[in-house]
């Protein structure tokens, strides 16, 4: 009987994962129906409580709409909640070589700048110390996979730093799709020995206290994370 509770929230995320991912891939196009709600109790063996609440939480994330007559409907691309980390987490897997992360590069040499500049005033010492910090653990990472999590921190740590709560919030929101085009870009060979010294210019210009310095720096950063994740998406 204990058991029950976390098997039904298993099955409940089982539910929204499988759904969400077949809609961003368009496999489940927008207009289209989903299936038969009794089609769906069979595929996935659930109660239609849990079902429903399923529904409902794709429905929150602006994947789906309930039709009275007609059951569960797509919604279109438009109406998506594209910053939901479960929406931008399925369209990463599925959209790796489109235009999703033209898009998110375009995001963050808006974003990015502006927030370093904003940061280079805000912090407070401690926040700078916690930028360095996660500087000096990509410095010492030994391989792609350990530099992936001190290369998020640096970033999230920056969008923190500028105490402003919303400007934080939407970095965070889009860390997800961040550390994928991290995981492509830093399969370029000679990465490390241009991305280091450029994460080095954002903390320099942090610790002087100088914001242009620093919104020059973040946005050389991104332009050159972009041009190395399109030179690897060039090489496949």
């Amino acid at each position: 009987m204990s058991s029950s509770p976390p098997a039904r929230k298993h099955r409940h995320a089982e539910i929204i994962r499988d759904l969400g991912a077949r809609i961003v891939t368009s496999e489940l196009a927008p207009g289209e129906r989903l299936p038969h709600e009794s089609e769906m109790l069979a595929t996935y063996g659930v109660s239609r409580p849990v079902l429903r609440e399923a529904l409902r939480v794709l429905g929150a994330k602006g994947l789906v709409h309930a039709k009275p007559k007609v059951g569960s409907v797509v919604r279109p691309r438009a109406e998506w909640h594209l910053l939901d980390p479960d929406v931008l987490g399925w369209m990463v897997g599925a959209e790796l070589s489109t235009g999703l992360f033209e898009d998110l590069f375009a995001v963050r040499l808006i974003i990015e700048p502006a927030a370093a500049a904003l940061a280079a005033t805000a912090a407070s010492s401690d926040e700078l110390e916690a930028i360095e910090s996660a500087f000096s653990k990509m410095s010492r990472a030994r391989s792609r996979r350990d530099r992936l999590a001190p290369d998020l921190e640096f970033h999230v740590r920056i969008a923190r730093a500028t105490h402003n709560d919303l400007l934080a919030h939407l970095c965070q929101m889009l860390s997800k799709a961040l550390g994928e085009s991290i995981k492509v870009s830093s399969r370029r060979l000679d990465r490390e020995s241009q991305s280091l010294p450029r994460h080095r210019a954002i903390l320099d210009a942090l610790r002087a206290r100088d914001p242009e310095a620093a919104r020059v720096a973040s946005f050389a950063q991104v332009e050159g994370a972009r041009d190395d994740f399109l030179d690897v998406l060039g090489d496949r």
